[in-house]
């Protein structure tokens, strides 16, 4: 896995090998048609991080109650992944993402008119079955439009677009919130779902001209079987579920629901002043996810390093910002702390830059819902302890948060124990091209 390979047999500036997607401008359009539906799907997604504290009174719940709301949401997203990611190898991505955008929208419709706590839940459900079908959709249209070599870039800058909806949600519909109350916010912002239905019927297409994948005949559940085992004898595969995993969580359970609560109830600030801070790690984690795209697209040794070091890097101002002597941690801890939350993002799609290679292109859909699950799973496992754990200890943030640890250590645990196996089969896939290409039949 080192040196600057960008993909078996290219190097930056190669020329895309014969039958591969040549990108372009169009290929740029089309691909920003689907991005344009993830952002949309972050929104949604990350909308409750800045209600958690309204939501609580509205439905009058305590922390557990309230932590159900996103565990119910990422545990629909991440048991929808392997079945997406199958429907995406099957129908192709526009059809995927069209029911995608249904059923966010009318998830983000239901929770702004919802009188009751189950009927949250429910629409809460429903957005997160549709936000499960759109990150793996925009990969899949990525790698039909753009040449491997672009995969690294094209992936960090799909994540990018999904933080800038987090942006949105932070910046605006918090400010929407407090304005114009909870039913018009979120029945407003309804509406960018119905606007991006109609680009995506009108103007999304799989893949370009002259470029159709073979057909997938239908073969039942003996092919979905088949796909899954294939996908995940794979240790690539592997290995990029447990980066995943292992780098995604903290942030996403920062930003998704506990950050606001965290900052307000713990550590004194306004929610202004919250809301600033939540709005930087948003912000650090565009930055970052420009650098890592960069770096691994001419450097693919640097993977492993750069997920490895983020770990580190957050496990360590997590524990000094959890541990700090006095009552409320120092302003410039908190910020350092959310620069460094802003790396997790972009971390976690390193993930996808060991499952894509790993598998072939009928195979995809499903590698990528593989890796995708693990740091949704972590997400909601630890969305979960932490409002047990408040409800346990009386709010106290510093032992909720350190189940943190725990999942970080389990990751870790396995991202050193796959790391030789996917480096060896990564070799021998690259040397098997290359002897390939060497003896074209004549």
């Amino acid at each position: 896995m080192s040196g600057a390979r960008t993909g078996p047999g290219t190097r930056p500036g190669d020329p895309p090998p014969e039958g591969a997607p040549p990108g372009g401008r169009r290929a740029l359009a089309v691909w920003g048609i689907g991005v344009s539906v993830y952002f949309v799907a972050v929104i949604f997604r990350t909308s409750l991080g800045v209600a958690g504290l309204d939501a609580a009174d509205r439905f009058d719940v305590g922390a557990s109650a309230l932590s159900t709301f996103s565990i119910l949401q990422l545990l629909v997203y991440a048991g929808m992944q392997i079945p997406v990611g199958l429907l995406v190898d099957r129908l192709g991505t526009k059809k995927v993402l069209g029911i995608g955008v249904v059923l966010f929208t009318a998830g983000q419709l239901g929770f702004a008119f919802s009188p009751s706590y189950g009927m949250a839940l429910a629409s809460r459900a429903l957005l997160g079955c549709g936000d499960a079908m759109t990150f793996i959709s925009v990969l899949r249209l990525g790698t039909r439009w753009f040449p491997a070599r672009r995969g690294p870039l094209v992936a960090q800058m799909a994540g990018l677009a999904g933080m800038a909806g987090n942006l949105v949600s932070t910046l605006v519909l918090s400010r929407l919130l407090h304005g114009i109350g909870w039913t018009a916010a979120f029945a407003g912002s309804a509406l960018a779902g119905v606007v991006v239905f109609v680009l995506l019927l009108f103007f999304l297409k799989d893949h370009p001209e002259g470029y159709e994948p073979e057909p997938v005949p239908h073969q039942g559940a003996a092919y979905v079987r088949r796909q899954i085992a294939a996908s995940w004898r794979e240790p690539g595969t592997r290995l990029g579920l447990w980066v995943h995993f292992t780098t995604q969580f903290p942030a996403m359970v920062f930003l998704l629901l506990w950050g606001m609560p965290f900052l307000v109830e713990a550590q004194g600030l306004s929610r202004a002043t919250a809301g600033e801070l939540l709005t930087l790690i948003v912000l650090s984690n565009m930055a970052f996810g420009l650098v890592y795209g960069q770096v691994i697209a001419r450097h693919h040794g640097a993977r492993l390093p750069l997920a490895l070091g983020t770990v580190g890097a957050t496990a360590v101002v997590w524990a000094a910002t959890l541990v700090h002597p006095a009552d409320t941690a120092p302003m410039w801890l908190l910020v350092v702390l959310c620069a460094v939350l802003g790396a997790c993002g972009p971390a976690s799609m390193i993930g996808f830059d060991f499952a894509r290679p790993a598998n072939p292109a009928e195979r995809q859909g499903t590698a990528s819902g593989i890796t995708n699950m693990g740091g949704f799973v972590a997400s909601m496992t630890t969305l979960f302890a932490v409002g047990v754990l408040l409800d346990a200890t009386g709010d106290d943030y510093a032992v909720a948060f350190s189940s943190v640890f725990v999942l970080q250590v389990l990751g870790v645990t396995q991202i050193l124990r796959l790391r030789r196996r996917a480096a060896r089969a990564e070799r021998e896939r690259l040397v098997a091209s290359r002897v390939s290409s060497v003896h074209v039949p004549v």
